[in-house]
């Protein structure tokens, strides 16, 4: 095992490897660390219902001496995440708001640059041919990816049906939303940096049951890899107080255009249908404007105006 790498990569690196009682570990220093940072191993232990030992093993198994020097370890990487905060207010302190929006955006363009270089074509035209294959699709993503899956689930039912979004909070609730997945169906998972152990759990249960496994992450590197069979890696790094999602939102547009272009007629009718349907049922109501020679008309006929009234 490397010793320069974090304590992150460690475990990332050997999750696929480990026992049941492990991998819980390395779930709860994922999601929990600024708490775990503090917690001896007997503490941690008694937090996971699992002995001092198992604890101590873990921290051997991903190639530390002891629990100390993990610790330690873990530690480093949480100081190491802090201060990557405090060198935004040293980049932004003193900059004007233009210079701020101009500095941002830029980082943005260069986000979807190297993603456009980077981009496995492959595998980009397998997650496209499996998304129209499948019998269903079921996409996740959670916390600040949520957005970016709402997106694909509302376009990916403009092209087909039978697309499911899995946006539970509980690991449990997930697989029972899930639990009818199989060898003929495909899941997308969307996860970056602090990547989201619920849809880790996700795709290894997917996988686990043969189905397709998508993923949509920032590095081959990166735990959604461990059971994805197609990576779609786009840029999201740190550059304000949020990640940028601007390289993986053009990446999901790929996908949906792709698909789009692929299966034009059936789109045509998705939308010929859904049109029909929103004028029948006077869906729009006041939720959306009509412009009609560059005048707004509001399609409600709940409103009057006073004269009417």
């Amino acid at each position: 095992m490397d010793s320069e790498q974090d304590v992150i990569t460690r475990i990332n690196a050997r999750y696929t490897a480990m026992s049941k009682s492990h991998k819980a570990i390395a779930g709860y220093i994922k999601e929990h660390y600024e708490q775990a940072v503090f917690m001896t191993a007997a503490k941690l232990g008694e937090e996971l219902g699992i002995s001092e030992s198992t604890v101590v093993r873990f921290a051997s198994g991903i190639g530390y001496d002891g629990y100390p020097e993990f610790q330690k370890a873990l530690e480093n990487w949480v100081k190491d995440k802090l201060s990557a905060v405090q060198k935004i207010g040293v980049k932004y302190g003193h900059s004007s708001q233009s210079e701020i929006l101009s500095s941002v955006l830029t980082a943005d363009i260069e986000k979807i640059q190297d993603t456009i270089a980077n981009l496995d074509a492959n595998a980009f035209e397998m997650a496209v041919s499996a998304i129209l294959e499948a019998e269903n699709v079921y996409v996740i993503g959670l916390r600040s990816c949520a957005p970016l899956a709402d997106f694909l689930h509302f376009y990916l039912n403009m092209v087909r049906g039978n697309v499911r979004l899995l946006n539970t909070t509980s690991i449990s609730e997930t697989f029972e939303q899930m639990i009818r997945i199989d060898e003929k169906d495909v899941i997308i998972g969307i996860s970056f940096p602090r990547y989201s152990m619920r849809t880790l759990k996700a795709l290894e249960f997917a996988n686990d049951r043969n189905a397709k496994v998508i993923s949509i992450t920032d590095t081959i590197h990166s735990p959604m890899c461990l059971y994805s069979s197609m990576n779609l890696l786009a840029r999201s790094d740190m550059v304000s107080i949020v990640d940028s999602l601007v390289a993986p939102l053009s990446v999901i547009n790929a996908v949906v255009v792709a698909l789009c272009l692929k299966r034009p007629t059936e789109v045509k009718r998705n939308l010929e249908m859904l049109e029909s349907v929103w004028n029948n049922y006077q869906v729009y109501l006041n939720d959306e404007i009509n412009f009609i020679d560059e005048a707004p008309v509001l399609h409600n006929p709940l409103w009057k105006t006073e004269s009417e009234g």
